[in-house]
């Protein structure tokens, strides 16, 4: 195998490994409150004023959100120059799910299961997701020295305390569910040999309670859900490539649909829908500020957007989550997800003379900053031939601490991810920074998935108020199966009462004109359905 690394970057390497019997004895303190706002304050990107701006126009008028993102929210609708018919309706059905990642697929059993007929509509593939991108974990408190309660608080004070309580409490008591709800569909979870569900710690967490299968959890998570699906094609029925491009309202002020766009032929479909759950996802391919993304293609924010649009309300849009540890090098796989899980089974960061300068296991905002301090305040990052600079992961701590063969035990999805450009996280530590990796905020929901808009629900990454300011390891895919079960659930039976008047898209006009009486004069249209790398010039 090649060597990866340049003779600077082995040079940096043999103050890490010098350092190393004298970390493996240490035990780094963790920041105070007060230091824990400071580092925040001064280095997180969500603290840069000049990173966002308040919008202009809709429902949320004078919320801060990044640049970014304000201009697709203040953007003009694909069918504002459109005639469409809405009385010539593609598809019926009782519920429409616009998303097919982990939390709409978990939203179509659900509604299955209460009677409903299901279509799922999917921008990319079905399965194509952030949840195929998760590596570390699920949190539940499963185990006898854990219970619901200490989750609770841990996510509230990982959040900062700025969490709707209501939404933390139905996600920490829905969690040891949903685990047995995924491993019954087959879901293959880390065991001991006597079958025992094997947990860990991720940043921010008082207990061991994260479950995953090896760093490949999300990507098994979507593989047990996605076949469950296709087990019911009768009930749930499943089109790929049609994301949908706005929402459909009726004249009694329900929503009742979607307009589809076939990525294919350029069609227009016209879905009519007694109930509709967004679970579109994330937003990190709009690249805020910049920064590298660990998320899948598709990921620009569209439900955000089109419920904006109806008049939905939206919290916490101006946060979002640096994952502390995405790849600085090489220059391949800069921004992918190095899995928290690393730090989790005993990795330490450390900058260029192999020091130590942060607990490992911080909340994720606060180790994310603690990173970029040290890169870009005390000037200790390594850098990379390509302009990239970070701080070394130092992974052959894991096998130290727990035994040879551990790391290629616990995380092959990192072996390989690697190998492939000569690099063995074995015996050379990972070149780190923060990533952009989630979106802490979106469409406000209440406990079964409901927005502000009558038979609208929402779930997963799309949802707001859930994390508060800040997401801990292992509640996104929580989050995406809980809420995903829901919002299923709620629609499902929701579907059973409700009358639909006349499909309408009035709100789009009205869109159009509030943009004009705002001063809005860029032509952007919106949802974006997949970045411009040309535009960017990435």
């Amino acid at each position: 195998m090649n060597d990866g690394y340049t003779p600077g970057m082995r040079e940096s390497i043999k103050k890490v490994e010098a350092t190393r019997p004298a970390r493996l004895q240490e035990t780094w303190p963790m920041m105070t409150p007060v230091e824990k706002q400071e580092v925040l304050r001064k280095f997180h990107p969500d603290y840069k004023p000049e990173g966002m701006r308040e919008l202009r126009v809709g429902p949320a008028k004078g919320l801060r959100t990044p640049h970014e993102l304000a201009d697709l929210l203040e953007g003009h609708s694909m069918l504002r120059n459109e005639e469409l018919d809405l009385e010539q309706v593609d598809f019926e059905t009782d519920v429409l799910i616009i998303g097919g990642g982990g939390a709409g697929s978990a939203a179509a059993l659900l509604a299955r299961e209460e009677g409903a007929q299901v279509l799922v509509v999917t921008k990319l593939r079905h399965g194509d997701a952030n949840t195929m991108m998760a590596q570390g974990g699920i949190q539940a408190a499963d185990k006898p020295e854990d219970n619901p309660v200490i989750h609770y608080l841990d996510v509230m004070g990982g959040g900062h305390f700025t969490n709707d309580p209501d939404l933390v409490e139905a996600l920490v008591r829905d969690a040891p569910e949903a685990i047995a709800w995924l491993e019954s569909l087959g879901c293959m979870f880390d065991k001991e040999p006597d079958g025992t569900l094997i947990t860990i710690h991720g940043g921010g967490t008082s207990r061991k309670r994260m479950h995953s299968a090896r760093d490949y959890s999300g990507a098994e998570i979507m593989r047990t859900l996605r076949d469950e699906v296709r087990s019911y094609p009768d009930e749930i029925e499943v089109i790929e490539f049609a994301p949908a491009i706005e929402l459909i309202m009726d004249d009694k002020g329900q929503a009742a649909g979607a307009v589809l766009l076939n990525l294919e032929t350029g069609e227009h479909y016209i879905v009519r829908a007694k109930t509709t759950i967004i679970a579109t996802g994330g937003s990190g391919r709009l690249h805020y500020q910049d920064f590298a993304t660990t998320n899948h293609y598709g990921a620009t924010g569209d439900g955000v957007i089109l419920a904006y649009r109806v008049g939905a309300d939206v919290c916490f849009l101006d946060t979002m989550q640096y994952h502390p540890t995405g790849a600085a090098y090489p220059t391949q796989i800069v921004g992918l997800l190095v899995t928290e899980k690393v730090r989790g089974l005993g990795a330490q960061v450390c900058n260029i003379e192999g020091n130590q300068f942060v607990y490992p296991r911080e909340t994720r905002d606060v180790e994310a900053s603690a990173i970029i301090r040290e890169c870009v305040d005390a000037d200790k990052g390594i850098q990379t031939p390509s302009g990239f600079v970070g701080v070394w992961l130092d992974s052959p701590m894991i096998d130290l601490i727990h035994g040879p063969g551990t790391i290629e035990k616990e995380l092959p999805a990192m072996v390989r991810q690697f190998a492939r450009f000569g690099v063995d996280i074995v015996k050379d530590p990972i070149l780190v920074y923060p990533t952009l990796h989630y979106q802490n905020g979106g469409v406000c929901l209440k406990a079964d998935g409901a927005t502000s808009i009558p038979n609208l629900y929402g779930a997963g990454e799309i949802s707001g108020g859930v994390h508060g300011r800040n997401r801990l390891m292992g509640n996104s895919l929580l989050e995406v199966t809980v809420y995903g079960r829901r919002a299923g659930r709620a629609a499902g039976q929701r579907c059973k009462e409700v009358s639909l008047g006349q499909l309408t898209l009035a709100h789009v006009g009205q869109w159009e004109d509030a943009l004009g009486e705002a001063g809005v004069e860029a032509e952007i249209e919106s949802p974006l359905i997949l970045p411009d790398y040309t535009r960017h010039g990435r």
